[in-house]
């Protein structure tokens, strides 16, 4: 089981720290990805993360301004947002690989999905 928590409401150019915590499965192994879906929206890739931490990847629109970390030891993944902008505002999702690997940008490739959190950025 995947528990995304830490959205809420900010104003344009703050920050949040959304994190993802695994429950029941052996997230060490896993490679990890963040999505967000907007109403009305596809769910999008927002970045992801190999199962060592050693790789991680970026959608254009989120490079420079998101980190993607992990600490295995908490069974953990976070996702540090700075510089947020209105067109952020989207329910995040953490999702996570059965086998271990590199992560990828298609929603299918993943196995485990949390419950998302809502972010809303107002301007």
């Amino acid at each position: 089981q995947l528990q995304a928590s830490g959205g809420g409401l900010v104003q344009a150019g703050g920050s949040l720290r959304l994190s993802c915590a695994a429950s029941g499965l052996t997230f060490n192994n896993s490679a990890v990805g963040w999505f967000r879906q907007a109403p009305g929206k596809e769910r999008e890739f927002v970045a992801d993360i190999s199962w060592s931490g050693g790789s991680t990847y970026y959608a254009d629109s989120v490079k420079g301004r998101f980190t993607i970390s992990r600490d295995n030891a908490k069974n953990s993944v976070y996702l540090q947002m700075n510089s947020l902008k209105p067109e952020d505002t989207a329910v995040y999702y953490c999702a996570a690989t059965k086998t271990a690997g590199w992560g990828s940008i298609h929603p299918y490739e993943y196995d485990y999905w949390g419950q998302g959190t809502q972010v809303t950025v107002s301007s």
